[in-house]
């Protein structure tokens, strides 16, 4: 049931209705897989209009890999007097045009799409009775002609609903282990540069404790995280599951072009 509230009336049911959208018209057409279709484009859509904030965090980044031989200068120089080093530090920053909390803004942004989309793909793929889904997808549809009398889940010979822990097929069981290794290359992507805040936080600790904290943190991020995705993958429907590796996709792309145009410039 689709209650009426702030975050579902701003970011779920919009959500479902441009999915339901994108549905019907590819469902019209007799395109084959319609519903799998529908969860990219939708997925794409979201990720192009957080583009900007991707960009700026990848971009982010490669600054923060580029000034780490300077930041390390600072933490040496200055490990006696805390307020100096993250006066200097944040200096560094401004001088290279770096915003420390942009890495949180972009966070704070995705939460609530992600859960938006989540909740969405959710109701959509709800294993349970069809009739009484299809009865509250249509309840907070915007327009009559968006109204759907049924859903095909089928795409590529995976049922987008069905989860690959009750799905019984060897071949659902490649779902976890795609989403699970897509994350991993993310993660790898991104892990280029240490986070301003992880900088600033390093005074009050030897050196060696910190390359080792930092060394377990990467690696828990790096193996850990991607296990931990592959498993709700495992548990969780193809759908979505789907939506989640197309924007892991994006960002390996978006990353290995960024990198591209570094080395070129």
């Amino acid at each position: 049931m689709i209650n009426q509230n702030f975050f579902n009336n701003f970011f779920v049911i919009p959500t479902l209705n441009i999915l339901v959208f994108i549905y019907k018209g590819l469902s019209f057409l007799k395109i084959p897989g319609a519903l799998g279709w529908a969860i990219i484009g939708l997925t794409v859509l979201i990720r192009l209009l957080l583009h900007p904030f991707f960009k700026q965090q990848m971009e982010t980044s490669k600054k923060l890999q580029e000034l780490k031989p300077h930041l390390d200068k600072l933490a040496k120089k200055h490990k006696n007097d805390q307020k100096k080093l993250q006066q200097e530090q944040l200096r560094l920053y401004q001088q290279a045009g770096i915003n420390p909390a942009s890495g949180c803004l972009l966070m704070i942004i995705q939460i609530p799409v992600f859960i938006g989309l989540y909740n969405t793909l959710s109701l959509f793929l709800l294993n349970g009775s069809r009739v009484k889904v299809i009865d509250q997808i249509n309840r907070v549809l915007y327009f009559s002609f968006l109204k759907i009398t049924s859903i095909d889940s089928w795409f590529f010979g995976f049922n987008l609903a069905l989860t690959p822990a009750k799905a019984g097929v060897w071949y659902y069981y490649l779902i976890p282990l795609l989403t699970a290794f897509l994350q991993y290359k993310q993660n790898q992507s991104l892990q280029t540069a240490p986070k301003p805040t992880e900088v600033v936080n390093k005074v009050d600790k030897s050196k060696d404790d910190e390359d080792d904290f930092q060394k377990a943190l990467n690696t828990q991020m790096k193996f850990l995280f991607p296990l931990m995705i592959g498993w709700f993958s495992y548990s969780l429907p193809v759908g979505l599951s789907l939506y989640w590796n197309i924007f892991s996709l994006f960002s390996i792309v978006q990353y290995k072009k960024l990198t591209e145009k570094k080395v070129i410039s």
